[in-house]
C-alpha cells in the first residue's frame, strides 16, 4: 500500500512541478482571459509540499539515500522563498525549486526500479 502511495503522490507532484513552471511563463498571454490571485503560489505551493514531502519522505524509507530528499527539500525550500519576493526573482526561484523537486522524483523512481526489495515487493503483489 505504501508503495503505491508513494508513486501516486510523486506522481501528482512531479506533473504539478511540470506544469506549474509552463503555466508561469504562460501567465502574462493568460491573464487577458484569466483572472489569477496574487495568493495562487501560495495555495499551489501548500499543495506541493505535503505531496512531495510525503513522496520523498516514503522513497527514502523504501532506498534510505539521501540526496533525492535533500533535493526534493531544496526545491520546497527555494518554492516558500519565492513568495517572499517578485518579479524576475520570484519566477527564477519557482523555476530552480520545481526543477529540483523534479530531480528529487526523478531520481526517487531511477532509485526504485533499481532497488532489489522495490523489486520483491512489485513481484508479491503480482502473483
Amino acid at each position: 500500500m505504501l508503495d503505491g502511495t508513494a508513486m501516486l503522490c510523486s506522481a501528482a507532484c512531479m506533473v504539478h512541478c511540470v506544469v506549474l513552471p509552463l503555466l508561469i511563463l504562460a501567465l502574462p498571454m493568460l491573464a487577458r482571459w484569466l483572472s489569477i490571485p496574487e495568493s495562487a503560489h501560495l495555495w499551489l505551493l501548500a499543495f506541493a509540499a505535503p505531496a512531495a514531502a510525503l513522496a520523498l519522505s516514503l522513497g527514502f524509507r523504501m532506498h534510505r539515500q539521501w540526496v533525492p530528499l535533500v533535493a526534493g527539500a531544496a526545491g520546497l525550500a527555494l518554492l516558500g522563498t519565492a513568495i517572499f519576493v517578485e518579479g524576475a526573482e520570484e519566477t527564477a526561484l519557482t523555476v530552480a525549486g520545481s526543477i529540483l523537486i523534479i530531480s528529487g522524483h526523478v531520481l526517487n523512481l531511477r532509485l526504485r526500479q533499481r532497488c532489489v526489495c522495490c523489486a520483491l515487493a512489485a513481484a508479491d503483489r503480482s502473483g
